[in-house]
């Protein structure tokens, strides 16, 4: 694996965001790639409780100043970026005011889902392909971590399906357990089509709940990682009916596993 290059994108890294098992697992696995020589960049949210001066995140100019189409609507997007100490890995932050400002990060002071979730996370699905290319940087495998990076292999396998950069990319779904209770806002399915993406691949977001947004990213993967030790067995049921390769819970002295399976991936070709 050394010298490949995985981009790893997820809604939640540690040591920007408080330990969950997503933002353990997202840097933890990143950290152990990395440290076997193999280019790694990670991208989340700029969430409004990220500490910028602690953390030392600055923009980048050269990459900010472009606008995404967010339903109808020109959304500026703004690039910051951080070291991880120690670790000399690069974290890409995608940001705009409107969406990403605010001192939380899913849900209000009393834990309602924020209406505006479900552009939050087209932006961030757009935002992170959009930087790639400026980068110029075409990754081997895009490891996905969380619901709000959950759109992404919809969007890669469809509204990027010409982008030559991603022609050759292996996407990685990493299943956790239910991370929210309710939907995001009904409308998700129709701001999706307004990208120009078909009806029978936006369908199952219609009820836009945790279940279904995860399984539109199983269903736009190569590959799938059970991330918890336990998922929701309606998502177990959807990556058995994929018959695409799957890696099953791993312990985190066991991350080695992940390389492995990489590999695995980009040997099939």
């Amino acid at each position: 694996m050394k010298d490949k290059r995985i981009l790893y994108v997820s809604s939640e890294v540690v040591p920007y965001l408080p330990e969950t098992e997503i933002a353990s697992t997202a840097f933890n696995v990143a950290k152990k790639a990395h440290s076997k020589g193999v280019q790694t960049r990670i991208f989340m949210p700029r969430f409004g409780v990220i500490n910028e001066r602690r953390h030392q995140l600055h923009e980048v100019i050269r990459l900010s100043g472009m606008n995404l189409i967010i339903n109808d609507m020109d959304m500026p997007l703004i690039i910051k970026v951080a070291s991880i100490p120690k670790e000399r890995m690069q974290v890409y932050f995608i940001d705009n005011d409107e969406y990403f400002k605010r001192k939380a990060i899913f849900s209000d002071e009393d834990d309602q889902l924020f209406s505006d979730n479900d552009e939050r996370a087209i932006f961030f699905a757009k935002g992170v392909v959009e930087t790639v290319k400026k980068l110029n940087w075409a990754p081997d495998i895009i490891h996905v971590h969380g619901w709000m990076a959950s759109l992404l292999p919809l969007y890669i396998k469809e509204y990027y399906s010409d982008e030559p950069l991603f022609s050759e990319s292996k996407i990685i779904t990493s299943v956790y357990n239910k991370d929210f209770e309710g939907e995001l806002n009904s409308d998700l399915a129709e701001k999706i089509k307004f990208d120009k993406i078909s009806d029978d691949k936006i369908q199952v977001l219609k009820e836009p709940n945790y279940t279904n947004i995860i399984k539109s990213a199983v269903s736009n993967s190569d590959a799938i990682v059970q991330g918890s030790q336990e998922i929701p067995e309606e998502i177990s049921e959807e990556i058995e009916k994929t018959d695409i390769p799957a890696l099953s819970y791993q312990e985190e002295d066991s991350f080695e596993s992940y390389l492995n399976f990489y590999q695995e991936l980009i040997s099939e070709e």
